[in-house]
């Protein structure tokens, strides 16, 4: 394999990174142990946690995420499930540095080299945001281990208005990486977050500085595709996302995937839901799947 240059810019960036990382997931107190997984697109870092004889969930962070902030989300999976939150490639976590196309089925093939590694089937998995892409390009890849998915205002189905992202997100972004200052990383993250979080400014300021951000824009599913997936969807959409809207997010799943279970519309919410907005998504998902 060719040395994948890192998208860390430098290794003291890394290491603060990593330290707020490692500083979030003893926040969590879990129980858990690392799995580390070669895939033949890098070794892929997951945290499980959960009793093993549980079925499993995998969840999937979103983009300048990281496996910890996916099990803060949702904290309570690992009553009825094996949870495994996976790092996801090319991100700002212990996974490797490879960076994927969003425009090829490299996504789908690298979650289902985990799950065959993993020895693991009937597996449902949920996702935020860019993890929603994530979850959408494994059913189109290869459906078959997959029993049921759930995509909280996830990427792949609609984009927003793109000069609204530009003066909102993209050029306050830019504003701080050329001043460090904090002020402009709360000015666009009070655009994408319901509500305020001091971790997500901490984490997020130390990614901008340190890391090499993918830009590439988004694109969005071919209906053809959506169409011949068969594995039952349920959307979390949010009303005021500027990123994925709600409302047109839900009319497109509406008509593209026959397999919609239900596209729920979460009032009040940004981008990013706050914590009582995610306890609601957490509990639909465990009502849906609760021990027999």
């Amino acid at each position: 394999m060719h040395q994948v240059k890192s998208l860390f810019k430098t290794k003291e960036g890394k290491n603060e990174i990593l330290r707020l990382y490692d500083q979030k997931l003893d926040e969590l107190n879990l129980g858990f142990e690392y799995i580390k997984i070669n895939t033949s697109f890098g070794e892929t870092n997951i945290i499980a946690t959960g009793k093993l004889s549980n079925p499993p969930i995998l969840i999937f962070h979103g983009s300048n995420g990281c496996a910890p902030i996916a099990l803060e989300t949702y904290p309570n999976l690992s009553k009825n499930f094996r949870v495994y939150a996976i790092d996801v490639l090319a991100q700002p976590n212990k996974s490797a540095e490879t960076r994927l196309s969003m425009k090829d089925d490299s996504y789908g093939q690298w979650v289902n080299e985990i799950i065959d590694s993993l020895k693991i089937e009937n597996v449902i998995m949920t996702g935020f945001s860019f993890g929603g892409l994530i979850i959408l390009k494994t059913l189109e890849f290869n459906e078959s281990k997959i029993k049921e998915v759930y995509l909280s205002a996830p990427a792949y189905i609609v984009n927003g208005n793109p000069i609204k992202a530009l003066f909102k997100i993209f050029i306050p972004i830019k504003r701080f990486i050329k001043t460090k200052k904090i002020k402009y990383v709360e000015t666009f993250l009070a655009e994408l977050f319901t509500d305020r979080d001091e971790f997500a400014i901490q984490y997020l300021s130390k990614v901008f500085l340190n890391f090499k951000m993918d830009f590439t824009p988004v694109p969005i599913i071919d209906s053809k595709k959506a169409k011949s997936i068969k594995t039952p969807i349920t959307i979390f959409a949010a009303t005021n996302d500027i990123l994925f809207p709600g409302h047109k997010m839900v009319k497109r799943a509406q008509k593209i995937f026959p397999t919609l279970k239900s596209a729920i519309l979460i009032e009040d919410s940004k981008h990013v839901p706050n914590k009582q907005q995610n306890k609601l998504i957490e509990e639909i998902i465990l009502e849906n799947n609760t021990l027999q």
